[in-house]
């Protein structure tokens, strides 16, 4: 790596070549403040926040953007540098909602936790004449409140990143909102409801529409039988609105505080990623031998699947007509579990915890109510889970380590791994070489998939049939690779897409860190690893091993493929206008 010498705050630094001075002040050491800036989305030098001084420069410059030269001299930390700083907050303030102790976003807000560090006081220096207030409230799954909003356009750059693209900068001057084309609600666009936007944004202006109060309600309704269901990128992630290191393993704590909100049953969703991998295995397998539409493309990403009706409608059938493993449970304990049980899956509550948002959108759609009824009626965010544990005045870290209950709590290391990228297909590929060769395979482990990458392709030799595999994440890569298939340049025989950039462990759902903990963590491989332990250490590593997955087959569905299979686990889908 070559190396410039450069001086900031009186002390000598050699520094990366090439690095902009907000890179340089960070590896050496000095923080320097941000609001629109975010690492490899968002470099636009629009907030002013992160002003200096330097020497021979005219004026301040901006750190996000100007780049270093050897031998320059750079000042952070300057009277001038804290009052432009200290200014540039308080006329953010004057046009804010300062409703800071009710908002969502309370104690997790770059711009208040700025204002404390500058020591900015609330006070009418600025106050004046306010923006038309511009929000949305139009989705199943998200708001906007533009009195919140600083126009920093990290949400913009976070839709681009998404290639979707349909928000952006209305009006001019004074009158800029962020918003749709036209001024249309979000619900009227094209939006896939990925919910990036809200984990890039510094402040409470965009937030997922919750629904954990009413999962309150029917705890509280003793006529309602409430079963919950938490996602494999779950555990990976809650731990850290409590205050735990990135990437740490909570699943025995998060069942014992599920437990203790007063759920009737804590099932895990790895038992339906589990049965997804039963159906889309034996789907996949069914496409090679009878000549079916290939590649097959995984299902389990709502915010993908969106995507595919919105801009690829011609590749629909393409699309496993497997339904995700949140919907998959959801049937399951509305038809097995409340037969079994003898309990009328009318008075069933179902509840799901997602990392996403899209979520929310899925359970909603047609076709999702395999037992005659909704399979999920409340699907709630990793962050709204957190905020019923606070609300409960639960003590998360004294939580002991409890288990799922039998026998939608019980899976393999297959299933857990569906919440980072590649693990779907790993999943997949473990089950189908096993029954296209007939043997019990000891090599599991396909490392080419696996890892943060957006695009990953491989090439394996199953049983005699070549598999051409590719894994996209994010949908730029996501549109990388459909134009491939589209164009014909691309035979592969099955795809993974998950919607979101690093696959579920980064969903629009998770907890959200900081500019600055992004900047300096990988949050999506931290957390995809400790999936990956888990899998490691478990003693079942094969969806098709699972001893309850046998079980649901023997008692209820038959086989993979069968027509109850198909009626309660598979769904289809409808193309949308782009």
């Amino acid at each position: 790596m070559d190396m410039i010498n450069v001086s900031i705050n009186g002390m000598s630094y050699d520094v990366p070549a090439g690095s902009t001075i907000l890179e340089a002040a960070r590896y050496a050491g000095v923080d320097i403040p941000t609001l629109c800036y975010l690492k490899d989305i968002n470099q636009i030098g629009a907030c002013r926040m992160c002003m200096v001084e330097v020497k021979g420069a005219r004026g301040l410059a901006a750190a996000c953007v100007y780049p270093c030269n050897p031998g320059m001299e750079i000042f952070t930390n300057t009277e001038k540098v804290r009052k432009h700083r200290k200014m540039t907050l308080e006329m953010l303030l004057s046009v804010h909602d300062k409703k800071c102790l009710t908002c969502k976003r309370n104690n997790n807000c770059e711009l208040q936790k700025l204002c404390y560090d500058l020591g900015v006081d609330i006070d009418d220096r600025w106050d004046g004449a306010k923006p038309a207030e511009a929000n949305d409230y139009s989705t199943l799954y998200l708001e906007r409140n533009s009195a919140k909003c600083i126009l920093c356009r990290r949400c913009v750059a976070a839709c681009q990143q998404q290639f979707v693209g349909v928000i952006g900068a209305n009006n001019r001057g004074f009158d800029t909102v962020i918003g749709s084309a036209f001024n249309q609600d979000l619900a009227n666009v094209s939006c896939v409801a990925c919910g990036q936007c809200i984990n890039a944004c510094p402040t409470g202006a965009l937030t997922e529409k919750e629904n954990w109060q009413e999962v309150y309600e029917a705890l509280a309704d003793p006529e309602k039988y409430v079963v919950v269901q938490t996602a494999p990128a779950v555990r990976a992630a809650l731990g850290e609105e409590f205050g735990m290191p990135i990437g740490t393993n909570v699943e025995g704590k998060m069942a014992a505080a599920l437990r203790r909100l007063g759920f009737d049953k804590v099932f895990d969703t790895d038992f339906g990623a589990d049965v997804t991998i039963m159906e889309e295995a034996n789907e996949f397998i069914d496409r090679v031998k009878n000549g079916g539409k290939l590649p097959i493309i995984t299902s389990c990403s709502p915010g993908w699947v969106k995507f595919c009706e919105h801009y690829y409608p011609d590749l629909i059938d393409n699309l496993s007509s497997c339904k995700s493993p949140q919907n998959m449970t959801g049937a399951l304990i509305k038809s097995w579990f409340a037969e079994r049980e003898g309990i009328d899956p009318s008075k069933i509550v179902s509840v799901s915890v997602m990392p996403c948002v899209a979520k929310k959108f899925e359970i909603k759609r047609d076709d999702e109510n395999g037992a005659g009824y909704p399979d999920v009626d409340y699907s709630i965010t990793t962050r709204e889970l957190a905020r019923m544990i606070k609300a409960a005045q639960l003590n998360f870290a004294k939580m002991p380590e409890e288990k799922f209950d039998d026998i939608l709590g019980d899976s393999t290391g297959a299933a857990v791994i569906f919440g980072a990228t590649g693990g779907v297909m790993e999943a997949a590929l473990r089950t189908a070489a096993d029954w296209i060769t007939g043997e019990d395979l000891d090599s599991i482990d396909y490392q080419e998939v696996r890892g943060t990458a957006g695009i990953k392709e491989a090439t394996y030799n199953v049983g005699g049939i070549e598999v051409k595999a590719a894994v996209a994440s994010g949908l730029t890569n996501a549109n990388e690779i459909l134009k491939k298939i589209r164009s014909g340049e691309a035979d592969y025989q099955i795809v993974e897409i998950m919607c979101c950039p690093g696959g579920c462990v980064n969903g629009g759902g998770q907890p959200i860190q900081s500019a600055n903990v992004k900047a300096e963590n990988d949050v999506k491989a931290l957390r995809a690893s400790a999936l990956y332990n888990q899998d490691a250490n478990m003693p079942l590593r094969k969806s098709h091993k699972s001893p309850a997955v046998i079980k649901l087959y023997e008692e209820y569905l038959e086989k993979p493929g069968s027509h109850k299979a198909h009626e309660l686990l598979h769904t289809t889908y409808v193309a949308r206008e782009k």
